[in-house]
């Protein structure tokens, strides 16, 4: 199969909502692989030989994730209310700078991962376990 057909097919089998909750879901398993272990690590060379070896892949596709619906937040059709769109695109820069600060060994992976699961539980439609 195509990759034009499966993207077809993915469009007309799951809602755009579904969609997102799918990628959010995959990049944050990425992140929860390598995170409590650099969360962990003291050294710098402990942290760069995780960013090395898949850390700063799963980084930056979180990071591409967070565009893609800053973008999408930003465009003028967006059916979101104004005050949510404005708070998720504040949350999108967030992710970027706390993503460079983590790739900096400055910051930690938790939060990243944290948020993506609130953010995946509000998408299920669980209002009242978003804040958990």
């Amino acid at each position: 199969m195509s990759i034009a057909a499966y993207k077809r097919t993915i469009s007309e089998t799951e809602s755009p909502r579904q969609i997102e909750r799918r990628v959010l879901s995959r990049v944050t398993a990425d992140l929860e692989r390598f995170g409590p272990e650099f969360d962990q690590a003291e050294a710098s060379a402990e942290k760069l030989a995780l960013l090395a070896g898949g850390l700063n892949d799963a980084l930056w596709r979180n990071q591409r994730v967070w565009m893609a619906l800053q973008g999408d937040l930003a465009q003028p059709g967006n059916q979101l209310p104004a005050d949510l769109r404005a708070g998720l695109i504040s949350l999108a820069v967030w992710v970027n700078s706390h993503s460079n600060g983590v790739i900096k060994g400055k910051h930690k992976v938790q939060p990243l991962i944290d948020i993506n699961k609130t953010i995946i539980r509000a998408l299920e439609g669980n209002p009242l376990q978003v804040m958990e």
